[in-house]
């Protein structure tokens, strides 16, 4: 497994007292697999993906990203493994308004300290694997809210992470744009043999996922293998 959380339990300050946001939760997801997480609004599905990307500790329970036991990592060491191991997907693209599609890739490669050449044929590589290679030049006011989704995508695998952990990224979309970011999100996976978690309200583009978790009340259990 390249993913894989063993009784990870978080909990909030919540008064008092304390607020459970995950319980004892376990989750496997292998090398070129995806896994959806689904569940109601306040079920505990953004504090999953938090655990899982090692930018929340949690109480209990352990993380491990591509054989590395993250329990007991310092900062700096958890930074660097997410830099090297782990891609982000967030719900909105945040692109920076000045830099080109080319240009945003690129950036994620100087700063994990790639050599600038290097990272411009990446960059366009990624950029044609999810269909922008022809927007290369252009800057996010000039893209279509599915081809910044697309970039952000693209972004997330720039320095070839093991692990894609995706939020929402349909959330702005219309149906059928939320569709094609789903099938290029599944297609990558394959491709690119990450272990994927997209978290997700919208279950009607859930075909082709290999498992379905459902949260609800920081348990999670899985309903469905989707193939």
């Amino acid at each position: 497994m390249s993913l894989n959380l063993t009784d990870v339990t978080l909990t909030y300050p919540d008064g008092d007292n304390r607020l459970t946001a995950l319980d004892k939760v376990g989750l496997d997801v292998a090398k070129g697999s995806l896994t959806a997480v689904v569940g109601p609004s306040g079920s505990g599905k953004s504090s999953l993906l938090a655990v899982a990307a090692t930018l929340i500790t949690p109480d209990a329970g352990t993380v491990t990203v591509d054989g590395t036991v993250t329990t007991g990592l310092s900062r700096g060491e958890l930074t660097e493994l997410r830099r090297h191991k782990i891609g982000i997907v967030f719900q909105q693209p945040n692109l920076l308004p000045s830099l080109t599609a080319a240009e945003q890739l690129q950036v994620m490669a100087k700063i994990a300290g790639g050599p600038p050449r290097k990272a411009r044929g990446r960059a366009m590589e990624l950029l044609d694997a999810v269909g922008l290679a022809d927007q290369a030049g252009r800057r996010p006011h000039q893209l279509s809210g599915g081809q910044r989704q697309r970039v952000n995508i693209a972004r997330a695998l720039m320095n070839d992470p093991t692990v894609l952990l995706v939020d929402e990224p349909t959330s702005a979309l219309d149906h059928e744009r939320g569709a094609a970011v789903i099938e290029l999100i599944t297609r990558l996976t394959r491709q690119r043999a990450t272990a994927t978690i997209l978290v997700t309200h919208d279950r009607t583009h859930l075909t082709a996922v290999d498992q379905i978790a459902e949260v609800h009340d920081g348990r999670l259990a899985l309903v469905a293998a989707a193939r």
